[in-house]
C-alpha cells in the first residue's frame, strides 16, 4: 500500500476544489485542477534528419491517455517547442513550420483527443529554450542578450547565445509562437500557454539577469516584458477571443537571484497582463541557476506551496484573468486553504501526478485527501525530477484499455524504500552513462533504466 501525506480532509474540500473556473475568452474548467506541465522527453527526435523532429509519439499519446481520465480542469501538454533548434531537451515535442507534414498534425490531433475524453480541457504549453538550449543541440542559441549560463545539466552546458535582432524577434520568436497557436488551434486544443518562466527565452527577457538590451526590449519592466504582450496581440489577431480560444501564460512570480526578477516586477507585470486580456497566469518561479522547487524558508514548508507568500502579493491585481498556483501542493487541505486564502484560483499539480495520474478524480470522490508521500529526498529536485520522468515513461507502455483501465498500471512506487534504494544503484549507473554521452557530444534523449523499463 501506498504512503500517503498524512492529513484529513475537511468536509467542504471536496466541493471547493470541484468549482468550476470561467476564462475570459468564455470557456470553463470543469473544476479547479491543472495539470502542469512536465517534460516528456517522449517525442521523436533525430540529430541528422531535424525536420521530422518533435512529433507527438505513440507513447506520449499513451501517458495523456492517463491523465485525460484523471477529472483535470485543464491539461498542459509539456513543454513543445516553437524552434527545432531551441530546445529544453531532445525529444521535446515541436511545432514549426518547417516540419509541417500530415503525420504531425494526425499525432497532434490525437494528442488532443486523449487529453480531452473526461472533459479537461487541452492547452499547449509553448516555449523557446533560448540560452537554456543545450550546447549538443545548439552551441550559438538566440537570447535576449549575450548572457551565457554558466551551469551544466546532466552534465551538459550551454553555448554562448546571439543576442536577438529587433527583425529576428519578430521573425524567429513572434511569428513562430504564432504558428504553432495556429497550429494548436487547427489540431482541435483549447489553448495555450505561453512559458514566460524557468529562465527560458520570453523569461531571459522579463528578467534584468539576462536582458541587457538597450532598445524598445530592455530596461525597464515595460519593456523587458514587450516581447510576451506582443505575442498575445499577434496571436490574438489570427485567433480571436470570440473564438474561445484560450492564451495563458506561465510566469515567475519571484526568482530568487541577483538582479533576478523580483515580486515588486511581477506585480508590474502582471497588471500589464490582467490588462491585454490573459485568460489565465500559471505563477511559478526560480531558475537553472536557482532552482525553486523545494522549500526555501520554513514559512513555505508549513503552508506547503513553494510561490503561497508571492502568490498572496500578486493575486489582487487579477480581476478577469484567472490565477493557477503551481508548486509544492500535498494535502487538499493546503490546496483549500490557498484558494480560501484568495491567493489563488486553481491549483497546478505537478510531480505528484507522475506516481497517481489520477489524484484529481481520487480527491473529488473523496477517496483520498493527499498525494503519495514519497521516500525519496525531498529537496533533491534533480532526484525527484528523474523519479517523476521514470514514471511518465513508464506511463507511456501501454495504452489505458492495455493497462485495464488502471492509470497506475506498471508504475514504480517511490512511497517504497526498497525501491527508493534500487532507483538510487540505477540512477548511479545513469550519471555514468551520462558522463560518457556528453563526453562524446551526443544530442539524445536521456533515459534511466530501472526495473526493466527503460525511461
Amino acid at each position: 500500500m501506498v504512503r500517503r501525506f498524512p492529513t484529513v480532509a475537511s468536509e467542504s474540500a471536496k466541493a471547493i476544489l470541484g468549482e468550476t473556473l470561467k476564462f475570459p475568452s468564455g470557456k470553463v474548467a470543469q473544476n479547479r485542477f491543472l495539470k502542469a506541465a512536465l517534460t516528456e522527453m517522449l517525442s521523436v527526435f533525430e540529430p541528422t534528419n531535424p525536420k521530422v523532429n518533435g512529433v507527438p509519439t505513440q507513447e506520449i499519446i499513451n501517458v495523456y491517455d492517463k491523465w485525460g481520465n484523471g477529472q483535470f480542469g485543464v491539461i498542459l501538454t509539456g513543454n513543445v517547442q516553437v524552434s527545432p533548434v531551441h530546445l529544453e531537451a531532445p525529444g521535446n515535442a515541436m511545432i514549426f513550420k518547417e516540419g509541417e507534414t500530415p503525420a504531425r498534425r494526425e499525432a497532434y490531433k490525437q494528442w488532443a483527443k486523449v487529453i480531452k475524453q473526461d472533459g479537461a480541457l487541452a492547452v499547449v504549453q509553448l516555449s523557446h529554450g533560448g540560452r537554456q538550449t543545450p550546447i549538443t543541440v545548439n552551441s550559438s542559441p538566440f537570447s535576449a542578450s549575450d548572457v551565457q549560463l554558466d551551469k551544466e545539466v546532466r552534465f551538459v552546458g550551454f553555448g554562448k547565445p546571439i543576442p536577438l535582432t529587433v527583425e529576428q524577434i519578430k521573425t524567429e520568436v513572434i511569428d513562430r509562437f504564432v504558428y504553432a497557436a495556429k497550429y494548436a488551434y487547427e489540431t482541435g486544443f483549447d489553448g495555450v500557454q505561453l512559458h514566460g518562466a524557468h529562465g527560458y527565452l520570453l523569461a531571459q527577457f522579463t528578467s534584468p539577469t539576462t536582458n541587457k538590451r538597450t532598445d524598445q526590449y530592455g530596461g525597464s519592466v515595460a519593456n523587458r516584458q514587450r516581447i510576451v504582450l506582443e505575442i498575445y496581440e499577434a496571436i490574438r489577431k489570427e485567433i480571436p477571443a470570440s473564438t474561445g480560444f484560450l492564451i495563458g501564460l506561465k510566469t515567475n512570480s519571484v526568482e530568487f537571484q541577483s538582479e533576478g526578477t523580483t515580486v515588486e516586477d511581477a506585480v508590474e507585470m502582471c497588471k500589464a497582463y490582467e490588462k491585454i486580456g490573459f485568460d489565465f497566469v500559471e505563477l511559478s518561479g526560480g531558475t537553472y541557476e536557482q532552482l525553486a522547487f523545494q522549500h526555501i524558508r520554513d514559512s513555505t514548508r508549513q503552508r506547503e506551496a513553494f510561490f503561497l507568500e508571492f502568490a498572496e502579493k500578486i493575486r489582487p491585481v487579477f480581476k478577469n484573468t484567472v490565477v493557477y498556483l503551481t508548486g509544492g501542493f500535498r494535502t487538499v487541505n493546503a490546496m483549500v486553504d490557498a484558494v480560501k486564502s484568495g491567493a489563488t484560483q486553481g491549483i497546478g499539480l505537478g510531480r505528484p501526478i507522475t506516481a497517481e495520474p489520477d489524484l484529481p478524480k481520487k480527491i473529488l470522490r473523496g477517496a483520498v485527501a493527499s498525494a503519495v508521500h514519497d521516500a525519496l529526498d525531498q529537496n533533491n529536485f534533480a532526484i525527484s525530477l528523474l523519479a517523476s520522468n521514470t514514471q511518465i515513461e513508464q506511463m507511456g507502455r501501454n495504452s489505458l484499455k492495455e493497462a485495464n483501465e488502471d492509470v497506475t498500471f506498471g508504475l514504480s512506487d517511490f512511497s517504497d524504500e526498497e525501491t527508493v534504494k534500487r532507483f538510487g544503484k540505477a540512477i548511479e549507473d545513469f550519471i555514468e552513462l551520462t558522463k560518457v554521452q556528453a563526453s562524446q557530444g551526443v544530442a539524445i534523449p536521456a533515459f534511466i533504466t530501472f526495473e526493466g523499463v527503460k525511461v
